[in-house]
């Protein structure tokens, strides 16, 4: 945790979120507004502090309103609210979560999904090329990128257990403790004493064997699917491309809609759990 960065939430006084503005934001995310009173008051006050740590930009003619700051910052927040600190230990106080965001400022807005083009190279060392459409893209160290027709949509998604946001944000966390040339492998800083664990080492190998697992099975669901016309996971299976993406595109369902997720990852419900609720009621 970033010392002076505590100093300055502590000092701070953050403008308070419009009223009218606040229930809308709630209305339009069904899954924050089944929040129970105490943390949707959590998440009102983080919301406060994300808004004036991070700055939005719009791209391509998008001008940014409050109501669509507010929107992301929600979304933003959701998976901090019963967290841990970055670096396994409990926080004394809420607004400190966000040192989980620290690594960068800028959020730029674009009007809809954005096409890259990709080059990867096989098992055999010959280059693809390809263009991919983003709907949203995290750099480590540096901005995130979101497309405003996805986030816009969130509320109409959770059934499908689709959420860009938590998708993008959930990479951010995945990333904090990568060196130079590593890639995100689904496995954030654990809180300590994770499910029982004596040490950091057993608590990742731990978290590694249950998402290796349900990974494993999960990619062989969507080829099965493919190959043999079956019906799809529930899941979008844009998880089944790498750990990193299938621990985002869990985390997505995890957060919009608990209830199918569990029913359709139940060991993976309770590792979640362990994880995003590792934290004890915090102060403001």
């Amino acid at each position: 945790m970033s010392w002076l960065a505590s100093l300055r939430r502590r000092w701070r006084r953050p403008a308070p979120i419009p009223e009218a503005l606040w229930r809308d934001t709630l209305a339009a995310l069904p899954f924050l507004a089944a929040l129970n009173g105490g943390d949707r008051a959590r998440l009102r006050l983080l919301c406060q502090h994300f808004l004036v740590e991070k700055e939005f930009s719009g791209a391509n003619g998008l001008v940014v309103t409050d109501a669509m700051a507010l929107s992301i910052a929600a979304q933003a927040c959701r998976p901090l609210l019963h967290l841990h600190g970055p670096d396994g230990r409990a926080l004394r106080r809420a607004p400190d979560l966000l040192d989980w965001y620290d690594d960068f400022v800028g959020i730029v807005l674009q009007p809809g999904a954005v096409l890259a083009r990709r080059k990867v190279h096989d098992a055999a060392g010959v280059v693809h090329e390809y263009t991919e459409a983003l709907a949203g893209e995290a750099m480590d160290g540096g901005p995130l990128m979101l497309s405003w027709e996805d986030v816009a949509s969130a509320g109409e998604r959770a059934a499908i257990g689709h959420n860009v946001v938590i998708h993008e944000f959930v990479h951010k966390m995945d990333m904090r403790e990568l060196q130079a040339g590593e890639h995100p492998q689904g496995a954030p800083t654990l809180p300590l004493g994770f499910l029982g664990t004596r040490d950091p080492r057993e608590a990742r190998a731990r978290w590694q064997r249950v998402m290796a697992a349900h990974f494993d099975g999960f990619r062989e669901a969507v080829s099965m699917a493919e190959r043999f016309g079956g019906e799809p996971p529930w899941l979008d299976g844009y998880a089944a491309k790498d750990p990193a993406e299938f621990f985002a595109v869990t985390c997505e369902a995890y957060f919009v809609n608990r209830e199918r997720f569990g029913q359709e990852f139940p060991a993976l419900l309770a590792l979640y759990d362990a994880f995003f609720l590792s934290a004890r009621p915090l102060s403001a």
